[in-house]
């Protein structure tokens, strides 16, 4: 049966350049100027989101940001001391009074989304042209989001809690917690170790 399927299945294989080939690909690309005019539009980019946002953002000392880390309304973004954001992560404040707070020693996976705002989607077509919904996302201290964490606006997270990675927080997480999936749901306790942890989420 599985020399049929292999009968009837076309087969393929990758096509590989020679290094004569690569090399004349390679010069023609240099020589290409929509190279160097997207090279433009990526800078205008990584400034836009990234080097001039910096400037209004609120931060505390001891705090790492990766480079490729997205920001949007800086003004209303607070980051405590000795924080962590992993790369390509996206830091989005809402457009007119969500805020973002993120708490002392919070720790932040790669590619985590944090939006204080999300379109509505019954007042008519299309949906970018319609209103945003806005509420504060508040992390305490010592929060650790693991990779592709997505966390919606109006979610509270209290002091030590974990969330596992690929989570869609959707609720408010009490400190301590442990949760993971889509939407998020507690699995487990951590315990507080650090004094004046926050009892309340």
């Amino acid at each position: 049966m599985d020399q049929d399927r292999s009968a009837t299945t076309e087969l393929a294989a990758k096509h590989r350049l020679s290094y004569r080939l690569r090399v004349v690909r390679g010069l023609l690309s240099a020589l290409d100027p929509r190279a160097y005019l997207h090279l433009i539009r990526m800078a205008n980019y990584y400034n836009h989101t990234h080097v001039a946002p910096l400037r209004k953002i609120v931060c505390g000392p001891g705090t790492s940001i990766s480079p490729d880390v997205s920001f949007a309304n800086p003004e209303r973004i607070v980051i405590g001391k000795n924080v962590t954001i992993g790369s390509r992560s996206h830091i989005w404040a809402g457009p007119s009074k969500g805020r973002i707070v993120i708490g002392d020693d919070c720790l932040f996976g790669p590619e985590v989304m944090l939006s204080a705002a999300n379109y509505r989607f019954n007042d008519g077509s299309p949906v970018t042209r319609q209103k945003m919904n806005e509420s504060d996302i508040v992390l305490g201290r010592d929060v650790w989001l693991g990779a592709r964490v997505v966390v919606l606006p109006g979610v509270r997270i209290g002091d030590g809690a974990i969330v596992g990675a690929a989570a869609v927080v959707t609720k408010s997480v009490p400190p301590g917690a442990i949760v993971v999936g889509q939407p998020a749901r507690i699995i487990g306790q951590r315990a507080l170790v650090f004094p004046g942890a926050d009892a309340s989420a």
